[in-house]
């Protein structure tokens, strides 16, 4: 089987996505998970949560680098990890690599001209900052994926505007305006579709590497009733291009709105846009594709 090689950027520790996503990659045989940056809000205790789960999986020689706990300008919409609570728990690295974190994709990346699939799951800052440190880097990646945006424009200009673009809107548009060869979006109007109740999500998450993602869960639920697969559902479309309907166009990012700012504007253009945008998504082949990858969960 072709392997892909991802670089991993995250927010793991607060929306419990990330940690769903990370425990199917880290299950997905096609990937060949080469490191794990963190982003925003004490990325240590990210990194701890990354490792958690690495360890269990008996992959806990992945590099994983603490990056950015603020945006690179305003102030920051997350500044905890609240998932870090489980830690106690489980065995995991403690020690970390500190503000090494640009220059570590920097080096993976150009280390593997053309291979790499960068897949970006948290706000854009550690993004943002590697492709105005080294602008040469967008056109040295296979493909950037994004867990970021709105693009139904049904949406009013004004709202709902998407967590990870609005967590850092000026890295957001330095990642849109990057020239890589395939730079593909799955936004929230086609994430919030792959859904579960608490109670099923509680039912279906057992087993190995679903234990400590479900007791991180328990966190998450202490505010809500159910579970959202937005990074994912971005994640399983590096293995599966079909699970989503894409079409191409242009993404701009709002900058000048307060009220707006890390709106994505959306405008089709089969003939010349370069961005990729996710506007459809068959929601049980992806759920058989995400449990499939979970001896636990093959029936």
């Amino acid at each position: 089987m072709e392997t892909k090689k991802i670089l991993l950027d995250t927010d793991i520790g607060s929306d419990i996505d990330d940690a769903v996503c990370l425990a199917y990659l880290l299950q997905q045989p096609a990937c060949e998970l080469v490191g794990i940056t963190t982003v925003t809000g004490e990325p240590v205790t990210r990194a701890m949560l990354a490792s958690c789960l690495c360890r269990a999986a008996g992959k806990g020689d992945i590099p994983i680098y603490p990056g950015c706990a603020t945006p690179m300008l305003g102030e920051s919409i997350q500044t905890r990890a609240p998932q870090g609570a489980v830690l106690a728990s489980y065995d995991h690295q403690t020690e970390f690599p500190l503000h090494r974190h640009i220059q570590f994709m920097i080096d993976t990346i150009r280390a593997n001209p053309g291979e790499i699939s960068l897949l970006a799951i948290g706000p854009m800052t550690n993004v943002g900052l590697l492709f105005a440190t080294d602008p040469e880097i967008p056109s040295l990646l296979k493909e950037l994926v994004l867990m970021c945006g709105v693009f139904s424009n049904a949406m009013p200009r004004t709202g709902p505007r998407e967590w990870n673009a609005y967590g850092d809107p000026y890295a957001t548009a330095i990642v849109y305006n990057a020239p890589v060869a395939v730079h593909r979006s799955i936004g929230l109007d086609v994430t919030m579709q792959v859904k579960l109740p608490m109670e099923e999500a509680r039912l279906r998450f057992h087993g190995g590497l679903l234990d400590i993602v479900r007791d991180m869960a328990e966190v998450w639920f202490r505010s809500r009733d159910y579970m959202i697969f937005h990074d994912p559902l971005a994640a399983a479309t590096l293995f599966n291009d079909t699970l989503c309907r894409f079409e191409r166009g242009r993404v701009e990012v709002e900058l000048l709105s307060e009220r707006a700012k890390g709106m994505t504007h959306w405008k089709k253009d089969e003939e010349s846009g370069r961005h990729e945008v996710a506007f459809r998504v068959d929601r049980d082949a992806f759920f058989q594709e995400y449990f499939g990858r979970f001896p636990a969960q093959e029936k």
